[in-house]
């Protein structure tokens, strides 16, 4: 069996508004990863029984579209997915499976060697999409789609999704970094909310004029490396989100959150769906930042 690494993904902005067409930037994270493979290990009979039943949804909804007999037969011979990516932490722990499992078995299988255009990332997505469903209900296929091809992703739409460069690392005070809550938090659940605030016009009403804004101006300083514009609007969506997306953020870091905003030595924002798992942190200073959020553990994604 090949062995290829499936990597971890961060969702730096757009979560819940690319369920509404704002814009998103998806970018890999490669300190945590995973592969397909047969070494014994204690998670290992957990995740082999997770896998089977994937496999099961797989052949019922993919007929003809993958080797399914030889998933069966990795499958009885212990196959599993040894990953170091938490679950329930927002960074594609089931995106990296649903692409090792794409990449290992996919009977037609899209291949990227010769370039990845918008068609071939439209194709990747769909079907990635309908493979995610099986863990979450619900699926953009967003995360599959990047832990498959380990580059940044900038969301235009649903339908219009392209490969993107962003600024190189520098060795500054700033950093984009995880604040780990402390519990993981389930997907489902949280988008459910969404969904039922999504019926309130007024609710609605604001993720537009607002919400879609900030976060669309956020994306486009940080791809173009202007640090001023990109705080200014890191404010107004943490404070946005401070007000309307309560109900996702974990409840031992809503103080933090607030206090951030107040102070202006970071700011916070959901890492995905929210609930539990990681949160996102942006400081211009991130010692400084540090000690403010030392009851949590924290760790650098990005410096500037």
């Amino acid at each position: 069996m090949r062995n290829p690494l499936f990597y971890a993904k961060i969702l730096l902005f757009g979560e819940y508004g690319i369920i509404e067409d704002s814009k998103g930037l998806t970018i890999p994270y490669n300190s945590y990863k995973g592969t397909l493979t047969f070494d014994e290990n204690s998670q290992g009979k957990i995740s082999n029984e997770s896998i089977r039943k994937f496999a099961a949804y797989l052949e019922e909804n993919f007929p003809g579209e993958f080797d399914f007999d030889q998933m069966k037969s990795d499958i009885e011979e212990g196959m599993h997915f040894d990953s170091t990516i938490p679950q329930g932490y927002g960074v594609g722990s089931s995106g990296a499976l649903v692409a090792a499992i794409y990449e290992r078995y996919a009977a037609n299988k899209i291949e990227t060697e010769q370039g990845i255009s918008k068609e071939i990332i439209a194709q990747l997505k769909e079907t990635f999409s309908k493979m995610e469903s099986f863990f979450h209900g619900k699926s953009s296929g967003i995360d599959p789609l990047i832990c498959y091809l380990n580059l940044p992703l900038l969301i235009n739409s649903k339908t219009d999704i392209s490969t993107i460069g962003i600024p190189a690392q520098k060795e500054g005070k700033g950093a984009i970094f995880l604040v780990n809550s402390g519990a993981p938090g389930e997907t489902a659940p949280m988008v459910q909310i969404f969904f039922e605030k999504l019926k309130q016009d007024g609710f609605r009403k604001t993720l537009k004029e607002e919400f879609i804004k900030y976060n669309n101006a956020c994306i486009d300083a940080f791809v173009k490396g202007d640090v001023n514009p990109l705080f200014s609007n890191l404010k107004k969506l943490s404070t946005w989100a401070f007000l309307h997306f309560k109900p996702m953020i974990p409840q031992r870091l809503l103080d933090a959150w607030q206090y951030g905003i107040q102070t202006n030595s970071y700011y916070l924002k959901l890492c995905g769906s929210g609930g539990g798992g990681y949160i996102l942190g942006f400081t211009k200073d991130y010692e400084k930042a540090k000690t403010h959020l030392q009851d949590f553990d924290t760790e650098i994604i990005y410096k500037f």
